[in-house]
Order: C-alpha cells, then structure tokens, then sequence
C-alpha cells in the first residue's frame, strides 16, 4: 500500500462529531486510551486534533503527531489546548526520546503509515507497560466511509504488525468498519 495523506482543504469533515463518533466515541477512545492526569501521549495521525482534544483533557502531555503542518495550523485555529504539542513527522521516524511514552494512538491513520516500520518505532518511545491503541478502517470493513477497503488493513495485520514490533496484543476485535486493537509495551 502506498503513502498517502488527507487532503487538508477537506479538513473540517474531520472534526464533524457526527461522523467521527459514529465510529469511535470520546467515551471508547477514552476507555481504550486509559490516560492519567501525569501521562504523556502521542496522537499518530492527529490531523486537526479531533481527537487528541479529547485525550489532552485527561492527559498530561500530549503529542499531536502529523505529517503535514497544514494540519497543525488547522487545530491551532480551532484552539490547541496548552498541554499539546505538535510534531511534524512520520510516524516511522519519531522525534522523540526512547521510553518518552505512556501512551498512544492512532485512530484511522494507521493504514497511512503501518508499512514504513512504524510499530518498531512506536515501541522504541513506549516505556515499559506503555499502551498502544489502534482504531482503524478495516479492509473487511463495508466501505461505507473511509478508504477504499484495498488501502486498508485487517485486524490480523496490524496484530502481526505490532507483534513484530514487541507489542504484546492485549484486546483485539473486527467490527463492522472498523477494527480496535489495544497492545502493551
């Protein structure tokens, strides 16, 4: 699967809640992220920081990890929340320390970056115990929104992905469109 990014000039359809939480709730990300007021989390594929808002309030630290700066400046002028900060790069070259994390997630971009050795990269900032969640459109998934289902991965993909990568699955689960899958470090 080749590297792609979302189009930023269709940037607010990401922070639509009616079609973001149709898939992923605030409460389940949440639940799945589990983040305590002293922790510091990485949203990979952060986008306009629909999501990372989310966790910043239960979080300590938080880094809104994108590709592309557009994206940055797009959450900027929705209002980027004090304890966040933004960081331009692959998710398979993190500028970050090693054991840096106690968390991250990704929810719908992991089809973006899962085949340039990002889960390798991601255990390396995890610290020991570290959480893992990915939340992403399945290529068993209807179609219905999202990529076309031969951009996407399955569950069992992204289990062997993060496997390899020393990440031991704690939670793993196919849903209609959707796949969920939670690993420790």
């Amino acid at each position: 699967m080749g590297f792609h990014t979302f189009d930023p000039g269709e940037a607010d359809r990401l922070n639509d809640p009616t079609v973001r939480y149709r898939y992923l709730s605030e409460e389940e990300l949440l639940s799945l992220v589990d983040p305590s007021p002293d922790a510091t989390v990485a949203d990979l594929g952060s986008g306009t920081g629909f999501y990372t808002e989310s966790v910043a309030v239960s979080a300590g630290d938080v880094y809104a990890v994108d590709v592309q700066s557009q994206m940055h400046d797009r959450y900027h002028q929705r209002g980027m929340q004090s304890n966040v900060t933004p960081v331009t790069a692959g998710i398979g070259d993190l500028p970050l320390q090693d054991d840096e994390l106690d968390g991250a997630f990704a929810v719908n971009t992991y089809h973006e970056f899962a085949g340039d050795g990002a889960m390798h990269e991601v255990s390396r900032v995890l610290r020991p115990g570290g959480r893992m969640v990915i939340v992403d459109w399945s290529s068993r998934g209807l179609g219905e929104m999202g990529p076309p289902t031969d951009q996407r991965y399955d569950l069992a993909a992204a289990c062997e992905h993060l496997g390899d990568a020393g990440l031991q699955i704690r939670r793993a689960r196919e849903r209609r469109e959707t796949f969920v899958v939670v690993a420790h470090s």
